[in-house]
């Protein structure tokens, strides 16, 4: 691959929550124009491949490398797109894209970089249930691969004391079998038993699924890495199958 330093670019994008016509019409353009993608398999997968373009797939725990690697191709001239799932911004690739940046080659901080916004995961989840996101809420990530979960323990609390709706990103995986549990433990210590948790999964594909409970019986065993926890507030309620928080803050 050849070209001028700095003549390239670099696009991050996010492939949304599953469904293709939950991509948008601008992450579909950038895709298409690109000469080089960059991704995890599975994403880049999500996308068909134009005439002349080359893949660049890797492993899900290298974002850092994949990252730098992208950077260096848009920094030889081609046009580049690092392919995320769901939206790029929100625990994904725009992120390590910008940490690379920071470390890396000085020449980097003149490419022309842009991030395409995407439908992130805890939106695909709260649609299929109504809009359990309607008031204030946070999102946390269960992974401690990049954080301790001290850390991510501090934060739980924290969000619970506020009286957040909390999306729970990462909610379980074979290396991380318990923490959802201990989540829900900490959670339930500062939270009423009543309160709403949805249990999404596949959220904004065709094999959704959701299952409906409450903190005092919530069970971490039916959460896995497809999975997205919404954890609810105080004002959280359901409506027949829908389940909503309004956005005042009514007791």
């Amino acid at each position: 691959m050849t070209g001028s330093p700095l003549t390239g670019s670099l696009v991050i994008v996010g492939t949304g929550p599953g469904k293709a016509d939950l991509m948008t019409p601008a992450t579909r353009d950038a895709i298409a124009e690109a000469t080089d993608l960059v991704g995890y398999g599975p994403y880049l997968d999500r996308v068909p491949m134009a005439p002349g373009q080359y893949r660049h797939a890797s492993d899900n725990r290298v974002e850092l490398d994949r990252a730098r690697h992208a950077l260096s191709l848009a920094a030889s001239g081609r046009r580049v797109a690092v392919v995320s799932g769901g939206d790029p911004g929100v625990f994904a690739m725009a992120a390590a894209v910008f940490e690379a940046v920071e470390s890396g080659d000085p020449s980097w901080r003149s490419l022309d970089i842009r991030v395409e916004p995407g439908v992130t995961a805890m939106l695909a989840a709260a649609a299929e249930v109504g809009a359990p996101l309607g008031g204030d809420f946070c999102a946390i990530s269960l992974s401690d691969n990049l954080k301790s979960w001290s850390t991510i323990e501090r934060r739980l609390r924290a969000a619970a004391e506020a009286d957040f709706v909390i999306a729970l990103y990462n909610p379980a995986s074979k290396a991380r079998p318990h923490q959802l549990d201990k989540a829900f433990e900490l959670l339930g210590n500062l939270k009423a038993g009543q309160i709403p948790v949805l249990f999404v999964r596949a959220a904004g594909t065709s094999e959704a699924r959701v299952v409906a409970t409450t903190l005092a019986r919530a069970d971490a065993a039916g959460a896995d890495m497809r999975t997205m926890v919404i954890v609810g507030a105080s004002t959280t309620r359901q409506v027949g199958r829908w389940i909503y928080t309004p956005r005042g803050a009514r007791p």
